[in-house]
């Protein structure tokens, strides 16, 4: 188990990929040809549903689809794991978002986080966002986890765990280009409306699991080797 350290979550929400029920169903969807095939078939590209949440106001139901243009809410101990193309999506527990429409009903132009969790991990594709109150983030082909809380001031919490990604707020901007968990706080105010944060709240093996579910690798699982989880987003 790689090193992680919680301020906001419970180390139960950040060990989700050892559920059997989630083995189970991210076994079944490998087996079942993954999103294209749940396509193609009409099935359902949700790999897993816990608890209370909402699809456009109404709960979710297994055999339901998500795609772009709708909005999600997971209530208290509940979660959802979901791919849409080449992107697979875990929604944490007391989180809102919507997932804005691209080209098509399963093509991700933005996903707007309006308060929670999501860690999400994205192939390669181009105009594609993730955007909160004080943060945009410009996504490339990554993997990342982007936290924003009620209590937090409007400040947005966001890891690049691997990959490229343009970063903006209203008055500051860069580019941030990780192998191994470069973090930001991003605000809406003060002289460093981006500025340093360390890893926390999400682990390697979340991202690892995310990227099976759409046959992708991460970064450290493709050097084969990792660096010191302090936000700075190098391996040594």
């Amino acid at each position: 188990m790689s090193q992680h350290h919680l301020t906001t979550v419970r180390e139960h929400e950040v060990l989700w990929f050892q559920r059997r029920s989630f083995l189970q169903a991210a076994a079944a969807w490998t087996a079942g040809g993954g999103f294209a095939a749940a396509h193609a078939q009409q099935r359902s590209n949700i790999v897993e549903l816990e608890g209370d949440v909402m699809l456009n106001g109404e709960r979710v139901r297994p055999q339901q689809t998500v795609q772009s243009g709708d909005s999600l809410e997971t209530g208290p101990g509940s979660r959802v794991i979901f791919v849409i193309g080449n992107s697979s999506f875990h929604l944490r527990q007391n989180t809102r978002l919507t997932v804005e429409r691209g080209a098509s009903l399963f093509s991700v132009s933005v996903l707007r986080l309006l308060t929670g969790a999501v860690v999400s991990v994205w192939g390669r594709g181009a105009n594609r966002q993730i955007v909160t109150p004080t943060l945009t983030a410009g996504i490339r082909g990554t993997g990342v986890y982007t936290e924003l809380r009620p209590n937090w001031n409007d400040r947005t919490y966001f890891c690049n765990c691997y990959g490229t990604v343009d970063l903006a707020t209203p008055l500051d901007k860069t580019v941030s280009t990780s192998q191994y968990h470069q973090a930001f706080w991003a605000s809406g105010t003060g002289d460093r409306v981006l500025s340093s944060a360390p890893a926390i709240n999400h682990t390697d093996e979340e991202l690892e699991f995310l990227a099976r579910l759409v046959n992708q690798k991460t970064a450290w699982q493709i050097a084969g080797r990792k660096g010191v989880k302090d936000g700075s987003g190098q391996m040594y």
